[in-house]
């Protein structure tokens, strides 16, 4: 549990100081080398089009990161009466089931020491519980995050491109880029720069890759109407038509949410929670 807790801490830390040094890159490295091509026009030149992709992509992942903490699950658990006896109590507290008879499709997080609706699962790199409040927030952070990230991947190899006057036409040459990298940086060929750039080329791969599969996931996930909950403790949810799944994470207003950073509005949880 001890372990838990310090992830739940170095995880939002690690992503927060991934964000702020691939910011840096971007603008202080990779676009204003982009400025260097005299044969574009100043305004649709390569860097200013560039600039404004990565802006947009890493708005609306950062924005969607807020979000998601900003609308974590309420805990359904204050106030109410969950069972009769320490017995009910302690199965909360431990996890291990939630009782339908008292809150349907809930579950009691122990990090977070709360109860959640449709608890789907505990994210490390934000710290919260991902239930039915946030849900589309967070499937809007794993994309923008994956798409930023191959952003950041194809403006830094375009960079070491340039400054190594290499070439990646060839598959084989990012896959052999980084061993050669590092016998070149001990050798003394390599600048510490440039072997830094190389460095995040792979940690970008892998965050993005990492991220496009999760948000797949739980898009399949949101189709079925389940959650990851109810799959690994093999619950039965009841059948319903996949345009109604959909509506029930997104809302009506899912294109506002695709293009800009906006709460749950117009979902069904919340409208519940107005009534």
């Amino acid at each position: 549990m001890l372990v838990l807790r310090l992830l739940n801490v170095v995880a939002p830390a690690y992503f927060l100081c991934i964000s702020l040094v691939t910011f840096v890159l971007q603008i202080f490295l990779f676009i204003p080398s982009m400025f260097r091509d005299p044969s574009t026009t100043p305004l649709f030149s390569p860097a200013v089009l560039h600039g404004a992709l990565f802006l947009f992509l890493s708005a609306n992942a950062l924005g969607n990161y807020v979000l998601v903490i900003q609308s974590s699950p309420e805990d359904l658990g204050k106030g109410l009466n969950l069972g009769k006896g320490s017995e009910v109590v302690a199965d909360w507290l431990d996890g291990s089931r939630s009782p339908g008879s008292a809150l349907p499709s809930t579950h009691f997080c122990r990090l977070c020491a709360r109860v959640t609706q449709r608890h789907d699962h505990h994210c490390f790199f934000t710290g919260n519980c991902i239930g039915s409040s946030n849900m589309r927030n967070f499937i809007m952070f794993c994309l923008y995050t994956s798409l930023a990230c191959l952003d950041s991947l194809v403006a830094g190899m375009a960079y070491i491109s340039a400054a190594l006057s290499m070439s990646f036409a060839n598959p084989l040459a990012f896959l052999t880029l980084l061993p050669h990298s590092i016998s070149q940086f001990f050798s003394g060929a390599l600048l510490s720069s440039e072997m830094f750039v190389i460095l995040m080329l792979y940690l970008w791969l892998g965050i993005g890759l990492a991220c496009a599969g999760f948000c797949c996931h739980q898009m399949l996930l949101i189709l079925r109407g389940q959650t990851r909950y109810q799959v690994r403790k093999g619950m039965v949810v009841r059948a319903r038509p996949w345009r109604e799944n959909l509506q029930e994470v997104f809302g009506k207003r899912w294109l506002l949410g695709l293009l800009i950073p906006v709460l749950n509005v117009g979902s069904d949880c919340c409208r519940q929670k107005e009534k």
